[in-house]
């Protein structure tokens, strides 16, 4: 029997079934569904923190604008809501302050920790049992 024919045989099925799979994967509407789903939970988790922080202008980097240089960030679906980190900084002159965001399922805040030494936020955080800071 000759290999050769059978190795390119071979080769074109397994090429065949590889380009199908990639095509079902890439074309699943379920995929543009969950991205639009996790963009909106970012967008408010953004503005839940703005609010939380009280600082009027805030860089972020999260899931929906990530930056490999200052760090890892994530979204993460919980049983009942959602898991979102990221950094944030006040400007050009701050540096990069992290943060670990929980919302229920209606998007309402359950937990907010934050690594910063900034004081105000830290009385902040002693009146609020939602909200941890770190320095």
């Amino acid at each position: 029997m000759n290999h050769r024919i059978g190795s390119i045989v071979f080769g074109f099925v397994v090429g065949v079934m590889v380009a199908v799979l990639a095509y079902q994967w890439i074309t699943a509407p379920d995929k543009g569904a969950q991205r639009a789903e996790e963009e909106r939970v970012v967008v408010v988790s953004r503005s839940v923190l703005g609010e939380k922080l009280g600082i009027g202008e805030l860089e972020f980097v999260d899931p929906v604008a990530p930056e490999r240089k200052v760090g890892k960030v994530y979204i993460y679906p919980l049983a009942g809501g959602w898991e979102i980190s990221g950094f944030y900084r006040r400007g050009d002159d701050d540096r990069w302050h992290a943060y670990l965001l929980t919302l229920s399922a209606d998007l309402k805040l359950t937990s907010l920790k934050v690594k910063d030494a900034d004081a105000r936020l830290a009385e902040i955080a002693e009146s609020d049992s939602l909200f941890e800071v770190a320095p």
